[in-house]
């Protein structure tokens, strides 16, 4: 297998600022055809960038860039954003699912407008990206879904803590475990990826709204470099897995993760839905 993504078509649910737009960035480095669909087609009030503005990013990189304004929740919106990658750039081979809404109040404290969000957001735009990718990627060589998604886990602990949250990120992942079994014939790998340390993103800042978090998180540079390689991976080897970042960056005989720390990198912040 190729031991990089030249020449390679992916797809990316989000992506116009912190972890996704790393991945899409490092893909284009090595040449990649990278499709966003975001919404982010003017500036939020809050939050930088915009998809064109990733695009753009994309295109200093390296690589091609179809920046595409639509909500994963719509089922035509998808349909026709996958349609418009495959005919841009005649295939897809990775499909990446990464947008995701987050809120982590308590069951009496979220109101039923923002559970809503997450579980259509993150499960079920999970769910209709990879459906709707699946035609172009048993066309592909080396065909990758990866889903930002935690290691399911049955302990209460997460469940209890944020349950509206907690339900919608571990939908994700169930894709994953669904997926990646329901794939295995086709050749199509399905794995999750997680950070062990909270990222320093957007997230963390506006929605956790800690700022001694965002010194205390390393940068989204350690999951695109994660990301990319195990999208250079052997999907019919490599399938229904729950990575952690860092890990896989051991297993590619990197061990050194002090160039992704933000602060004193002995005093990380763990992510969530790690014990």
């Amino acid at each position: 297998m190729p031991r990089d993504l030249s020449g390679q078509t992916v797809i990316m649910s989000g992506g116009s600022r912190g972890i996704g737009l790393a991945i899409a960035v490092r893909a284009g480095r090595d040449g990649a055809n990278v499709a966003l669909l975001a919404k982010t087609g003017q500036p939020h009030p809050k939050l930088p960038g915009t998809v064109h503005a990733a695009a753009r990013e994309i295109e200093r990189a390296g690589g091609n860039a179809l920046p595409i304004v639509g909500d994963v929740r719509d089922d035509d919106a998808v349909l026709e954003a996958v349609e418009r990658t495959a005919l841009e750039f005649g295939s897809i081979d990775v499909c990446v699912n990464n947008a995701s809404a987050i809120d982590l109040s308590a069951t009496a404290d979220l109101t039923m407008k923002r559970y809503d969000l997450m579980q259509d957001v993150n499960a079920r735009g999970t769910f209709l990206l990879s459906k709707a990718c699946l035609p172009h990627l048993r066309k592909s060589a080396n065909p990758h879904i990866l889903n930002l998604s935690p290691p399911l886990s049955l302990s209460p602990r997460w469940a209890g803590r944020h349950l509206g949250y907690t339900i919608a990120k571990y939908g994700m992942s169930l894709c994953t475990l669904g997926l990646a079994h329901e794939l295995a014939g086709d050749g199509i790998a399905v794995n999750s990826l997680w950070p062990r340390t909270t990222i320093a993103t957007a997230a963390v800042e506006h929605v956790v709204g800690d700022n001694a978090m965002m010194e205390r998180s390393r940068s989204p540079q350690i999951m695109a470099d994660a990301a990319y390689a195990i999208l250079t991976r052997d999907a019919r080897r490599y399938t229904g897995n729950f990575y952690l970042d860092d890990a896989v960056l051991e297993q590619e005989g990197i061990t050194d993760f002090s160039r992704y720390a933000l602060g004193p990198s002995e005093d990380l912040a763990p992510d969530l839905f790690l014990d």
